[in-house]
């Protein structure tokens, strides 16, 4: 995962931030665990988990936080 797919942490607006801390989420989950089969296999367990789905959250929430800093919240 060599490629270069984050050019910047600006975005235009609240929504495309909180999509961009999504896909920083999901692609720490992929660098974590690069075996897709084993992602896949482990989703039932997790996705039935209310611990793992707040702890999820927690992590889309505080790479939303970054985000939101980096434009300057989205102050004119």
């Amino acid at each position: 995962m060599a490629d270069t797919w984050l050019p910047s942490l600006i975005t235009a607006t609240p929504q495309e931030g909180f999509e961009l801390a999504i896909t920083l989420s999901r692609r720490g989950v992929k660098y974590t665990q690069p075996d897709a089969e084993v992602l896949h296999k482990l989703r039932p367990e997790y996705a039935n988990d209310h611990a793992a789905l707040t702890a999820a959250s927690q992590v889309v929430a505080t790479n939303f936080q970054t985000v939101a800093a980096a434009n300057n919240y989205w102050r004119g």
